[in-house]
């Protein structure tokens, strides 16, 4: 049984490059959404790190491709369940509220939060890497992670949630909070057996 740690968020939030962070396997990128369109995987130790097609809205994609690109992501969780190790939701923190805030306007729930949710009933070990940090004013930091946290459940403060919430810029190579949580994960795992 192979163990995976997927990267899963909306379109452009930074996951592929998180992945080249936590694996140094470049991962095509670009500045408009969609690039990534299948899985993309690389073994890093014992584990591999799996690069999620983002969901959400893609730039000159029908409907019918942005459904299917959801369904697939659905259809991955759902058969490589018991494999997953850990599941790294990526969103933009920056804005990441004010997303929440229009889809939630027009009486929708947002992307981000469904898929939060689907994880969590899934069984799956979650966390949330609120990625771009440093386009977020410093004395803003606690309150917008707060806010971010009680979004998706988790009563703030945040800091209470350290081990499922990593404040991290991928672009500055500012991800040491998600790499601590993966390596307590990876050695919880590993004394479970």
């Amino acid at each position: 049984m192979s163990r995976e740690i997927v990267l899963i968020g909306r379109s452009n939030v930074g996951k592929s490059t998180l992945f080249w962070q936590l694996t140094g396997k470049k991962v095509r990128i670009g500045k408009r959404p969609g690039i990534t369109q299948y899985p993309f995987k690389a073994k890093v130790g014992d584990v591999y790190y799996v690069d999620m097609p983002g969901y959400g809205f893609m730039l000159k994609a029908t409907r019918a491709v942005q459904e299917k690109t959801k369904d697939l992501i659905v259809h991955y969780f759902e058969q490589n369940a018991p494999e997953i190790l850990l599941a790294i939701q990526v969103i933009d923190a920056a804005s990441f509220l004010d997303i929440a805030d229009r889809w939630e306007g027009r009486g929708e729930v947002p992307f981000e939060i469904e898929l939060w949710q689907f994880l969590e009933d899934m069984g799956l070990d979650v966390v949330l890497a609120a990625n771009k940090m440093d386009r977020i004013a410093k004395v803003d930091v606690d309150g917008a992670l707060d806010l971010i946290g009680d979004r998706l459940g988790m009563m703030p403060p945040w800091t209470q949630w350290t081990d499922r919430i990593a404040p991290i810029s991928a672009k500055r190579g500012q991800i040491q909070p998600l790499r601590d949580i993966i390596g307590k994960k990876l050695s919880d795992k590993a004394k479970e057996g």
